[in-house]
């Protein structure tokens, strides 16, 4: 047996699709034959611009093969962003074109890996497996500003869409928010394994507890875009809260500026940003944060999505604040003690249930033991392989 994997992120890139995709395909090829073959197809690291690490561009692990594709530079623009893809396209395209597979799997979270998967699959006369990680076309109409970019590129992402989702036997929901939305492509079947905790959170989680201290410190780390809204958030709260906190912000994005902007215009002192840094490296720094700080944009299309971070957050015995809300609201609410969900952008909000949060700790082993990235992966891996075994 032979499946082509397609992920744009992929080992040692620093992102949610990146850890998810890399563990997932250490948990397949423990479960196919070890005559068969896991052919990964992904990028070199290109997730932030101020983050560079060494990748080959193509190697052999066991039975997985992995082949990395160099893209252009990019600051992670919606025209960045095409270009890129563009190259990724041709380049996969190339390198599958004399290849026979029984299987094609691609998860995505900007429809374009997830479109690539379906170009493929059709021209093999293959099945199709399907990760949706987003719902791309309904983030781009809340998040996209310029209106005539806009106005020319939906009806175009509708019919990629429509011809991507349409191709697919089987479509795993990262979150079961998205469900509604599916309902317009009913002969896929489909599955909601959901992200989950990296087993280094799960050792590290567990710390002491800090103690009574100012400035007490608030800690974000991931993408600084328009989804975050980070912008629109932190320097209204850091004001508010003042001295006895300091936020600490670690990642990159395309609206980083517009946060470093709002905090210079507002003469704020008790927020630093820090660039991406290694995973061992976060973990010191969660290990040394009183709380965790989550946040996503007011719009309608963030509340179906479920972010990795909350995993990622809920292994550590640390309150949060989570900025969300619909489908992430109710996850958090249900699952997650000692956290505050507040309304997206409201500072008020924010400021007024943060002392409904405790510093004591929280050991938060019920949603441990259920979200596991290790338990969800295997039973999505034998998800793969009976479709795999089923459809071809």
């Amino acid at each position: 047996m032979k499946i082509l994997y397609l992920t744009y992120y992929f080992e040692p890139d620093l992102c949610a699709g990146s850890f998810r995709n890399t563990s997932l395909v250490k948990e397949l090829s423990q479960q196919v034959k070890s005559n068969d073959l896991i052919h990964v197809i992904t990028t070199m690291p290109n997730r932030y611009a101020s983050y560079e690490t060494k990748a080959k561009q193509s190697e052999i692990i066991g039975n997985v093969k992995i082949n990395r594709i160099f893209i252009p530079e990019h600051k992670g623009g919606f025209l960045d962003q095409i270009r890129s893809f563009s190259t990724f396209y041709r380049e996969v395209l190339k390198l599958v074109k004399h290849e026979d597979y029984d299987f094609v799997f691609a998860s995505s979270s900007r429809l374009f890996t997830a479109f690539l998967g379906s170009v493929v699959s059709k021209r093999k006369n293959k099945p199709l497996y399907l990760d949706i990680r987003d719902i791309f076309v309904d983030t781009i109409k809340d998040v996209l500003k310029n209106k005539y970019l806009k106005l020319c590129a939906m009806p175009v992402l509708k019919w990629v869409e429509k011809r991507t989702f349409s191709r697919a036997s089987h479509i795993n929901l990262i979150s079961e928010g998205f469900k509604g939305y599916f309902a317009d492509f009913p002969l896929a079947t489909y599955s909601f394994f959901t992200n989950g905790i990296d087993e280094q959170f799960l050792v590290n989680g567990q710390v002491e507890c800090t103690t009574i201290k100012n400035p007490k410190i608030i800690t974000y780390a991931g993408n600084i875009g328009e989804g975050q809204g980070l912008h629109k958030i932190v320097p209204g709260v850091a004001k508010k809260l003042g001295d006895d906190f300091l936020f600490r912000i670690i990642g990159d994005g395309g609206t980083k500026h517009l946060l470093e902007q709002e905090i210079e215009n507002e003469r704020i002192s008790n927020v630093e940003i820090l660039d991406p840094v290694s995973r061992k490296e976060l973990l010191s720094y969660y290990a040394k944060t009183d709380y965790l700080f989550l946040h996503l944009n007011d719009y309608d299309a963030f509340k179906k999505v479920l972010p990795s971070k909350v995993f990622e957050y809920g292994a550590y015995n640390k309150p949060i604040i989570a900025g969300v809300s619909g489908f992430a609201a109710e996850f958090i609410k249900k699952h997650i003690d000692n956290s505050l969900v507040f309304n997206p952008c409201d500072v008020n909000s924010c400021i007024a249930g943060m002392s409904s949060l405790t510093l004591s700790g929280s050991k938060r082993k019920m949603f441990i033991d259920k979200f596991s990235r290790k338990s969800i992966n295997n039973e999505m891996a034998i998800d793969i392989i009976s479709k795999t075994n089923n459809l071809r």
